[in-house]
């Protein structure tokens, strides 16, 4: 067994299908295949079978995909302590973030970092909020940037915090609200119930729905041209000339805010006077 088989069986138990798995590490399937019988032949064990929904792993198998996913993790740790006993601070930081942020934000924190570390790469891997947490479980990422806290149990921060607006192009009141079109947009759960709590507070009927969208930026294109108003965080709207905006508060009169939190995986980041050191690979 080297380090290919352990990947083999870890994205196999991901994927749970033979041609996204071969299409996922870049080889035939013919070699997948028989690769999988010579995993299995070494151990003596069935590993998958085949039903009518694709593959199943047998508890064998279950077994060995939990000691791929740990035998990865640890190589990739020791080439890291490794890279790192070095006097410069090289490899490649791998970044998990949202697509707003990805676009948006961490460009300029990357190249920020950049120029403090010109030997260290960068991979980012843009996924909605709520999956970073399981990203930095599995230390598939040095740090997750997410839009909204989602229970992280290990170490993180507030980045930013950026108030909740109306956003219209047009100059229109709270009272106005329920008898003009909303342009709402998919989000994270906990981002939703937000909203949701403000209006119901302040409003006994639901919004008037003209459209929704997938994204924040589809949706700041439509208020900017006219085609109704939206509730949002006020940093989408940083590089826009004029939007009348309307900050909403809670019942305490206290503006609110959408947080962003930087999170670290356990064990292999620390934190040190104030600043986060990795461990990079």
């Amino acid at each position: 067994m080297d380090e290919r088989d352990w990947l083999i069986i870890k994205v196999l138990y991901e994927q749970k299908n033979i041609t996204k798995t071969a299409q996922t590490l870049f080889i035939s399937q013919p070699s997948l295949t028989a690769r999988i019988r010579q995993i299995e032949d070494e151990f003596g064990v069935k590993m998958i079978y085949r039903g009518s929904r694709g593959i199943h792993f047998t508890p064998e198998g279950d077994y060995l995909a939990d000691c791929a996913r740990k035998m990865l993790t640890n190589t990739r740790q020791i080439k890291e302590q490794v890279i790192n006993m070095g006097t410069d601070i090289k490899g490649t930081l791998r970044v998990g973030a949202s697509n707003y942020l990805s676009k948006h934000k961490i460009p300029r924190l990357l190249g920020l970092f950049k120029e403090r570390y010109p030997n260290v790469e960068f991979n980012v891997i843009t996924i909605w909020s709520r999956d970073i947490c399981s990203l930095l479980f599995n230390q598939d990422v040095h740090v997750g940037f997410m839009r909204s806290d989602f229970g992280w149990r290990g170490e993180k921060y507030i980045l930013y915090e950026a108030p909740i607006c109306i956003a219209s192009k047009k100059v229109i009141t709270l009272k106005d609200l329920p008898d003009l079109p909303r342009i709402d947009y998919h989000t994270d759960d906990l981002h939703k119930a937000l909203l949701d709590t403000w209006w119901n507070e302040n409003f006994s009927q639901p919004p008037t729905i003209g459209m929704t969208v997938g994204y924040l930026d589809i949706c700041k294109s439509m208020v900017i041209n006219g085609l109704g108003y939206a509730v949002v965080p006020n940093d989408l709207l940083e590089d826009v000339g004029y939007i009348h905006k309307i900050y909403i508060t809670d019942r305490q009169g206290n503006p609110i805010l959408r947080k962003t939190w930087i999170s670290l995986p356990p064990g292999n980041t620390r934190v040190k006077n104030g600043e986060i050191i990795f461990g990079l690979c």
